[in-house]
């Protein structure tokens, strides 16, 4: 059933759509404030249930989605994913809150809001589902909508640029995390995390399980910007302000270390777990803190401190999973240090973190630059934004009393402890884990202090006037005052999240050192005595500070290192190579010649079906007796059929083709009418005549027919292709009917159509019901292929930028295709004379003067259209249904064009047919997405007889809804296809 953490889920992705659609209204007042108060409902709700979760309360909710796969909308909520719930809503009440002043209301709010609010119903999807499948599908979902926030400005090449190498490197990440998935269901028949958790012990000497290992931490990696796949980040900071304080703070990057955490239970005590979360975490500290110094643009600072900030989590967690090498009992206690500092660090990080980029955010905002050495001085003008920074800054560096020294100091804690243990193949070299933390936290005090003082100290060198320069509105100032006041709360007050927040996290994160109802002793003191952590900190201030003081004397030894091999610029060189080579190959098999593509096609189907029936040549038996008897009605109407089809290569002319080709199609109808296949006889009559109307239409735009003399190679390679794909398929039919391996399925939907469906249609009953989710895709796909139709033709391309554009089509000459063309088979020959029609292409009108044609018309119509009305409500138990109904109303809509004009069926019927399109396929989802509401899967359809005033019993089924959404959707497609085409352009 659904429940309310469903709802969670769902309210960011039905409200943002809603506002999108509504955004017109939002003319005098931002529409910021309407998107707030979702995080805002969101947060109070998670916030409700921190008292259950730390009282072991289980809150879950469940909707089978494919249950024969044990695929369902799973969601648990536990410790970890309150915790990483509390941020994503937490932070993203701040982040909208100051979006509302940084954001100008001359951009497109619509889609920024509609893109953040997806954003966040990924993100809580992540951490809230149990099942693996749903997990991936949320995780994809972050990149997407990543991707199209980092593009927001998608008028500059920079975030095109940052945004294409997010997506394409956490989205092959995503590919390696689901392929790591689906070695877990071999291992285990289950997509359940919790399930997979309580095997744990059952599937570690599994062959499988190391390669799902890596496979699972690589996903991760790539997500959390984890060397060496921390490339994307600093190109993604050139999203808003608003983006980067939410993505790279809270949300995006920390989807990773989540999926870290979440899988530790079931990787933790493997050694391979352990070097690679620990190695790659420590790594890629030590990286991000070194290169944050050498930049220039407070982002890029950012971007490369979050990088650092980031692997220091990942190494804790990685070192953490080292006390369920030894399982329950006293002696892993002293390592579960790590984990505690792992999940304290994760809530200090997003607070000051945030804080910081919406510091940034401000300086940019006021001053117009990014740039240090630009800046200065800007504490006189800007006190309470220097303050959150300083704030910040110290926080990110360890210094007390902020909330980073507690974690910091944990961190230090754990490092040096890790030294004393002796698995794993831990020897003396793991002296270096504390020494690369304690380095890498020098780097980090350093750029620290260059965000803080370069910025804000000094003498003012901004190119504004002081007169210009000014604090940040209140409005932009109060959700990074509000971080920096919680950075010194809990600073100050650190167990106020103690037991409320990270024991109920470590309970998740290391189940297994638990029995009954123990629980984890955590508790935080800002002062812990005179340890080894605390004099690593005082070295880490003085030489820090030193170093920061020296800064201009060995800056310049980043100047050193060779820009060609940068790993940012290998993903360059590979990617550029990439698109060159594949242009190239493309090239040379896309000439422009629809005979061609056939060719490959058809060549590779035969190739693919001849290799089948060898490799399985001894499973096939071939039907060569016991067909049923011909009619002569059937053999004249075959011979018939026969002769149009031969007939069509030797047309004159493109009209005779067309008619060929309509008269085959035709003829296909009268062959489903003997066969008795009245619903395939009606959609197949439609089809044709709508597909006659469309070439017909594409007549007025195609050149003249030009028949050169074919050569004899031409002439030999159609041939055998077409023998060939004729003896195949025809091999096809006599195995497909010869060979049974498996029990026939129609006598179940024959049986079950009617009792479990309740329509006596069984191909009507298959479309809506029993194979729905093939219709609903069916259609979408159909809805895409409108759209890019609508949108190549609204290029608007001149002829000569067509010619420029679709340069690399070759002549079709008797060297390329075989084919000898007319000389003055040019470009202007393409686009300007037509057959039969003038020789400018926009003064072609499509509309008859028919007198005849007209009056019948307008009778006629209304007969086809009571017709489709008529098929579309008997389609339940007579031939008929959404599909058919949808391409009969086209039809008479298209009748209408050629009678009259395009432009009739615009000024009679006002409809965007693109939108009505979108409404049909919202219809028919929302049918789908509403047995969640019964707790059935999804495309689960149910009826049931009412007694109806007047119609008395009747029956009624949700089916038809979906019908509904299908009618709409064909509808409009084929209405959107016909008019771009058909219009007078």
């Amino acid at each position: 059933m659904l429940s309310l953490l469903h709802v969670a889920v769902i309210l960011p992705f039905v409200v943002g759509m809603l506002l999108s659609m509504l955004h017109r209204f939002f003319r005098k007042v931002h529409m910021g404030w309407a998107v707030l108060l979702v995080p805002v409902s969101l947060f109070v709700y998670f916030v409700s249930l921190i008292s259950n979760v730390s009282e072991r309360n289980t809150v879950s909710g469940l909707i089978p989605w494919i249950p024969s796969l044990d695929i369902g909308f799973n969601f648990y909520l536990d410790g970890l994913s309150l915790l990483l719930s509390l941020l994503i809503t937490g932070i993203g009440i701040l982040v909208v809150l100051y979006s509302i002043y940084y954001m100008d209301q001359k951009e497109a709010l619509n889609r920024f809001y509609l893109y953040l609010l997806m954003f966040m119903g990924a993100m809580l999807g992540v951490v809230l589902s149990d099942n693996m499948i749903v997990l991936y599908g949320f995780w994809e979902l972050t990149s997407i909508t990543s991707f199209l926030l980092i593009a927001f400005h998608y008028k500059r090449k920079a975030s095109t640029s940052g945004a294409q190498k997010s997506f394409l490197i956490t989205v092959f990440g995503g590919f390696a995390m689901l392929a790591g998935f689906m070695l877990m269901y071999l291992m285990t028949g289950t997509f359940s995390i919790r399930a997979t958790i309580a095997d744990w012990g059952q599937i570690q000497e599994n062959a499988l399980f190391l390669p799902a290992l890596v496979l699972i931490l690589i996903g991760a990696f790539t997500k959390s910007a984890q060397f060496p796949f921390h490339i994307w980040l600093p190109d993604a900071m050139e999203a808003p302000t608003p983006v980067s304080a939410y993505l790279h703070s809270a949300t995006m990057v920390k989807a990773g270390i989540y999926v870290v955490a979440r899988f530790t239970p079931i990787f933790g005590g493997q050694g391979l777990w352990f070097w690679l979360v620990t190695g790659v975490g420590i790594l890629t500290l030590c990286y991000g803190s070194f290169l944050a110094v050498k930049k220039n643009d407070l982002k890029a600072i950012l971007a490369y401190s979050t990088i650092s900030q980031l692997g220091l989590i990942m190494s804790l967690f990685g070192v953490g999973s080292a006390a369920l090498y030894f399982g329950y009992g006293d002696s892993s206690a002293m390592y579960t240090v790590a984990t505690t500092a792992a999940l304290l660090h994760l809530f200090n990080h997003a607070t000051f973190k945030a804080a910081l980029f919406m510091v940034v955010g401000i300086v940019d905002h006021e001053t117009g630059t990014r740039d240090i050495r630009k800046l200065g001085g800007l504490a006189s003008f800007m006190p309470i934004t220097f303050t959150v920074a300083l704030i910040g800054s110290l926080a990110m560096a360890g210094i007390p009393p902020f909330n980073g020294f507690l974690s910091k100091e944990l961190f230090f804690q754990a490092m040096v402890e890790i030294t004393h243990l002796r698995i794993f193949g831990l020897g003396s070299w793991s002296i270096l884990l504390p020494v690369l933390a304690w380095l890498a936290s020098v780097f980090t005090l350093i750029y620290a202090l260059i965000i803080a003082f370069k910025t804000f100290l000094g003498s003012t060198r901004s190119e504004l006037p002081a007169e210009k320069m000014h604090e940040a509105p209140i409005g932009m100032l109060i959700p990074p005052v509000t971080l920096g006041i919680l950075v010194i709360v809990f600073g100050l007050f650190p167990n106020l999240v103690a037991m409320t927040l990270i024991e109920p996290a470590m309970a998740a994160v290391l189940p297994q050192l638990l029995s009954g109802n123990e629980r984890f002793d955590v508790h935080f003191s800002l002062w812990h005595g005179l340890t080894p952590e605390l004099i690593m900190t005082v070295g880490v201030v003085a030489l820090g500070v030193t170093l920061y003081k020296l800064l201009p004397k060995w800056r310049n030894l980043y100047e050193h290192y060779p820009q060609g091999l940068t790993i940012n610029n290998m993903y360059h060189v590979v990617l550029d190579n990439l698109q060159h080579y594949a242009r190239k190959w493309t090239e040379a098999y896309m000439n422009g010649s629809v005979r061609n593509y056939l060719v490959y096609i058809f060549s590779f189907t035969v190739a693919l079906l001849v290799y089948a029936f060898f490799r399985s040549g001894e499973n096939i038996t071939w039907n060569f007796q016991g067909n049923a008897p011909f009619s002569f009605y059937e053999a004249v109407l075959l011979i018939t059929l026969i002769a149009a089809a031969v007939s069509i290569p030797f047309a004159k002319n493109r009209l005779s083709a067309v008619i060929m080709t309509g008269a085959v199609g035709y003829l296909v109808t009268l062959l489903f009418v003997l066969f008795r296949a009245p619903d395939l006889a009606l959609t197949q009559m439609i089809v044709e005549t709508v597909s006659v109307a469309l070439f017909l239409l594409c007549f007025y735009h195609l050149p003249e027919l030009q028949r050169g003399k074919s050569s004899r190679r031409y002439l030999t390679v159609n041939g055998i292709v077409a023998i060939a794909v004729g003896i195949v398929m025809t091999f096809v039919a006599l195995a497909a009917s010869g060979t049974a391996s498996l029990e026939s399925i129609s006598t179940f939907f024959l049986q079950e159509a009617y009792n479990s469906a309740g329509g006596k249609n069984v191909v009507n009953v298959l479309l809506v019901d029993f194979r729905g989710y093939d219709t609903l895709l069916e259609i979408m796909v159909l809805g895409v292929a409108s759209l890019s139709i609508y949108s190549m033709i609204n290029l608007n391309l001149e002829a000569k930028d067509l010619g420029a554009r679709l340069k690399f089509r070759k002549k079709e000459t008797t060297d390329e295709n075989d084919v000898e063309l007319d000389d003055k088979d040019d470009n202007t020959k393409k686009y300007g004379n037509r057959e039969g029609t003038s020789s400018s292409w926009d003064t072609v009108p499509l509309q008859s003067n028919d007198v005849l044609l007209q009056t019948t018309t307008k009778v006629v119509v209304f007969i086809i259209l009571t017709f489709a009305l008529h098929l579309f409500f008997a389609g339940h138990h007579n031939p008929g249904g959404g599909f058919i109904g949808g391409l009969v109303t086209a039809a008479a809509l298209v009748l209408i064009a050629l009678a009259f004009s395009t432009d009739t069926i615009r000024k009679a019927l006002p409809i965007d047919f693109r939108m009505l399109t979108s409404i049909g396929l919202a219809i028919a989802l929302l049918t789908g997405a509403g047995s969640f509401l019964f707790g059935a899967p999804f495309l689960s359809q149910t009826f049931g007889y009412f007694e109806l005033p007047l119609l008395g019993e009747t029956e009624l089924a949700t089916a038809m809804l979906f019908d509904i959404g299908v009618y709409l959707a064909v509808l409009g497609v084929t209405m959107t296809i016909i008019l771009q085409i058909g219009e007078d352009r």
